[in-house]
């Protein structure tokens, strides 16, 4: 059975660093399909801040033959037990919008077991770089209606240098998620996110762009003195 996980581990700035010039996840990797090491960037945040790119929190999004495979991983391997001593969360794929390479998507969809539990969504993109100014103009006031939404309970964005670009949010509901994405959320300004998305059918702002949804399987570890993100179904 395939398996996706996401990881944050916080590490110093020279690890950092040289994570994002030399990525220290082998293609090699036993089991593993294919993985995406990036920066973490603070959803909303101004552009030319010192919150926009986190150097030093890292995240990892994988995908796995097997569990076995990513337990072997964080147990042998150096830099998975840098992993395994941040937070991760294992996923199980739902649905797919769009397409990315690298990963190797099942063709089949799963059902949430209820449109009451808990999801975990995921974007990936590699930007156009003309399309980066338009982008950003309508990328940020979503990112904030996301941030700030009542339903999330880990909200993140982030970026691997050129151009990919990737957010990451749990949400307590698939209903609550959906209702973000269609408008009707009761918050400020609800349709943000539709707004966004006809823009980009408009006029494409990526060569590559996915939005993958999940059902959470289990979390490990602490992500910035915290756990327990995923909402009890």
């Amino acid at each position: 059975m395939a398996l996706f996980s996401y990881h944050l581990v916080e590490i110093n700035f020279f690890h950092a660093l040289k994570g994002i010039l030399f990525p220290p996840i082998s293609k090699g990797t036993k089991g593993l399909v294919h993985s995406e090491y990036m920066t973490a960037m603070t959803l909303g945040s101004p552009i030319l801040s010192t919150a926009r790119v986190l150097i030093g929190q890292v995240a990892v999004f994988m995908q796995w033959e097997e569990e076995t495979a990513l337990n072997h991983y964080l147990e042998n391997d150096h830099f998975g037990k840098v992993l395994s001593s941040g937070w991760h969360v294992r996923l199980s794929f739902t649905r797919q919008w769009g397409q990315y390479e690298g990963f190797k998507i099942p063709e089949y969809n799963k059902k949430l077991d209820s449109m009451n539990g808990p999801v975990v969504a995921v974007t990936i993109a590699r930007m156009k770089p003309v399309s980066v100014p338009r982008f950003i103009n309508w990328g940020r006031p979503v990112e904030k209606l996301v941030r700030d939404h009542p339903s999330t309970t880990l909200a993140l964005a982030a970026v691997k240098f050129p151009n990919t670009v990737s957010t990451f949010s749990i949400w307590k509901s698939v209903k609550e998620m959906e209702d973000m994405v269609q408008g009707h959320s009761k918050v400020e300004n609800p349709k943000r996110h539709i707004d966004a998305m006809k823009e980009r059918e408009r006029k494409d702002f990526h060569f590559e762009f996915t939005t993958l949804r999940f059902k959470p399987l289990a979390e490990f570890g602490t992500w910035k003195g915290s756990t327990n993100f995923i909402p009890k179904g």
